[in-house]
């Protein structure tokens, strides 16, 4: 039987100390399993951005049980979550987060030299033809669109061919029409590469097109 994607029980985490010291997530619990998609909605400071980066390994829970990719991520030491991030991990963020002083490919390309995966740059290439930016390889990103970044900053995520892809308000910074365009990209770039897909939202619409949906509010899940 095939582990759960993540795997969260009872998940706390508390930031700062002493009199500023806030409890961000107050014991969530839930699950992605291999190939699901799955929408974490709820409104601005319910915490789902910290979830987000508990999950991807870049926050520690407080407390509660913490499990990615079947691993118990207490266990892991930071470089084995960065590697695990450099490849069985895509991350889609609403900033893009692009380096502005590389292009297209380069954005692509580089994490994959770094996650040492074979044949960096032709997979660069296929991935960004397969978002539509074949055209657009040598193009740095202040000579892109949003929609068009975003695209790139799928292309990157989903290049090395994840087993957990995640994604923050992926259309935050993008107008209704191509907002639009880049989640029908990003459902169908996860099932390419048989990702599981958890998408962090706001939005109704575009909880809606998750196989499952789960609400969020003051830190707990509803």
């Amino acid at each position: 039987m095939t582990a759960p994607l993540i795997e969260l029980a009872d998940v706390r985490l508390t930031l700062g100390t002493g009199e500023v010291r806030t409890e961000i997530l107050k014991g969530v619990s839930l699950r992605l399993e291999p190939g699901e998609t799955l929408a974490l909605l709820g409104p601005s400071g319910s915490g789902k951005s910290s979830l987000m980066a508990v999950v991807a390994g870049l926050e520690r829970a407080t407390s509660g049980t913490v499990r990615l990719l079947g691993q118990d991520a207490s266990a892991l030491g930071e470089d084995a979550l960065a590697r695990m991030r450099g490849r069985d991990i895509g991350i889609v963020l609403q900033s893009f987060q692009l380096l502005p002083t590389m292009t297209a490919i380069e954005n692509v390309q580089v994490p994959l030299e770094l996650a040492r995966v074979p044949d960096a740059k032709a997979r660069a290439k296929a991935e960004l033809r397969s978002v539509g930016l074949g055209h657009r390889l040598t193009h740095y990103p202040a000579q892109l669109s949003g929609g068009e970044q975003q695209r790139v900053a799928i292309a990157r995520a989903t290049a090395p061919r994840p087993r957990l892809l995640l994604a923050d308000e992926p259309t935050g910074n993008l107008d209704l029409a191509t907002g639009s365009s880049i989640i029908d990209l990003l459902f169908e770039r996860a099932g390419a590469a048989g990702a599981g897909l958890l998408v962090i939202t706001h939005d109704p619409a575009v909880a809606a097109r998750a196989g499952r949906r789960i609400e969020m509010a003051d830190g707990h899940t509803l």
